[in-house]
């Protein structure tokens, strides 16, 4: 239908608006799909994909979870906004719309409730990092994931070195026949700056030191403590990054909420 026949007593549909719209979201449909694709190419990689039961296997958290259902959000919401804003259906537009004030809501319950139980959430903060421990071997993205946070803020384990003992392959029990007995991962130890190669062995039977001893080559403040302190020293930054996100939604939603008003506008003209 052409503009011409769209306008009728002065109303009519913002082309700004739509295609605006349109573009606002083709972006979030297209990175989407690309998380969406690095996810599956993950998942085909480690033959889940062939095999759906082995989903289950992995005791800790796995990384490709967080690409699969970010970009197939993203892909859903970026896909609604973009028909519902070129095709002008209002169906398509308000569910966009719900469905991306429904996420601010669940952000923003969340952050309050992040902050008024702050001791249960280190809890259970404590609680994922040890049972991620427990899976370290089980999982080359979590692996991954773990040492490049261990390496990042310069920590080791959940509380200390001591909680590579819930790992089979670490504990120091005189029962376990494996080499990386009382040691911890590489990306526990302190690096040298004149090694351009990664020791991984920098980290074997480093636990059998005492204290002192152990501080000159691994990290032995815990992830929990050194994030808290990083989430201190980046409040900031950390805050801009939600609110700017928060704006993004907010302003998605007006945006979606002003073209299905001058839609209805349209149609209750003819």
């Amino acid at each position: 239908m052409s503009r011409k026949h769209r306008q009728f007593k002065g109303a009519e549909v913002s082309c700004c608006v739509k295609y605006f719209l349109f573009g606002f979201n083709i972006v979030f449909w297209l990175l989407g799909a690309a998380f969406l694709g690095i996810g599956l190419w993950a998942w085909a990689e480690k033959g889940v994909l062939s095999n759906l039961s082995s989903i289950t296997d992995l005791g800790g958290f796995d990384p490709v979870w967080l690409f699969i259902v970010v970009g197939g959000v993203m892909f859903i919401l970026g896909f609604a906004g973009c028909i519902g804003a070129l095709r002008e259906n209002t169906l398509l537009l308000k569910f966009f719309s719900v469905f991306l004030g429904l996420i601010f809501f669940l952000e923003l319950t969340a952050g309050i409730l992040a902050f008024v139980f702050k001791d249960w959430i280190k809890d259970q903060l404590n609680f994922f990092i040890n049972n991620n421990v427990k899976a370290y071997r089980d999982d080359i993205d979590l692996q991954n994931l773990i040492d490049f946070a261990q390496e990042y803020w310069s920590c080791c384990g959940a509380h200390g070195p001591d909680d590579w003992n819930l790992n089979i392959y670490f504990n120091c029990t005189d029962r376990n026949p494996s080499r990386e007995r009382c040691g911890v991962p590489f990306s526990c130890c302190i690096k040298d700056p004149a090694e351009d190669v990664i020791n991984t062995q920098c980290g074997y039977d480093v636990r059998q030191h005492v204290e002192l001893d152990r501080q000159r080559f691994i990290y032995t403040k815990g992830c929990v403590g050194q994030f808290e302190k990083w989430l201190q020293d980046n409040l900031i930054i950390v805050a801009g990054v939600f609110v700017g996100i928060a704006l993004l939604q907010i302003f998605g939603i007006c945006l979606a909420q002003n073209l299905v008003s001058d839609i209805r506008a349209v149609k209750a003209n003819w």
